[in-house]
């Protein structure tokens, strides 16, 4: 078996990951297979932290919201990755995974404060931490929570899962034959404007020199694949 290549990582799920195909709320059968492949992750001895996005339930509402106030609704979407992170602490208890959640906005019934030390505890302990509620404040996207929590727990990389393989210079969706950067450079991504994360994750990310590589999660494996250094997806760097 290949030796994984990091101790301790943050993983990025955005909301629409969750939802799978169907575009609203959470998939069970699709939460519960990243549950199972976070499961044999954490069994090769790697510490593990995750960020949830809330699109999936956020986005569904995102006519009504055009009309709100900002505030009220980064409130919203905050809301959205706390039901995320129950739904896969949930599935991830299911597969024998001590799990906790920790939210950014107090809600003691309902998840555990965030307090950076306890989180670290938590990691040390070998429980999987999902971190919620964003960073607690609006205009902030979780993509800079992500970048904020993995500095605060000093991960070695982040690793963001997304709909495509990696990053693309257009959109591969859309434009056939769009190029793939298997490594980019934190400034190259911020110049060309690529929609990778967004340019407050990008610039914590590098002033502090925390790699981040992007994948595809719709592959079975490849969080396995990226842990023990197979090379998939892009990686963004220094």
């Amino acid at each position: 078996m290949t030796a994984p290549i990091f101790k301790r990582i943050l993983l990025k799920l955005s909301g629409e990951a969750l939802a799978a195909d169907q575009g609203f709320g959470v998939d069970t059968a699709h939460i519960h297979a990243i549950a199972a492949e976070i499961a044999d992750v954490r069994a090769l001895g790697i510490q593990i932290a995750i960020v949830v996005g809330g699109g999936n339930f956020f986005r569904g509402v995102a006519q009504q919201a055009k009309d709100m106030d900002r505030v009220s609704a980064d409130h919203m979407g905050m809301l959205a990755t706390v039901i995320n992170a129950l739904a896969l602490q949930d599935a991830l208890e299911k597969q024998g995974v001590y799990t906790r959640v920790m939210s950014a906005i107090e809600m003691n019934q309902v998840a555990e404060p965030f307090i950076r030390r306890r989180a670290i505890r938590h990691l040390e302990k070998e429980r999987v931490v999902i971190f919620a509620g964003g960073t607690g404040n609006p205009y902030f996207s979780t993509d800079t929570a992500a970048s904020l929590r993995a500095m605060e727990i000093k991960a070695d990389v982040i690793l963001k899962a997304t709909k495509v393989d990696g990053i693309y210079d257009a959109d591969p969706m859309i434009v056939r034959d769009a190029k793939k950067f298997s490594h980019i450079t934190y400034m190259d991504v911020l110049k060309k404007g690529l929609k990778v994360m967004d340019s407050t994750a990008i610039s914590l990310c590098k002033d502090n020199n925390l790699p981040i590589v992007i994948f595809n999660l719709n592959e079975s494996g490849n969080i396995k694949r990226v842990v023990t250094g197979e090379k998939i997806g892009s990686l963004v760097s220094a």
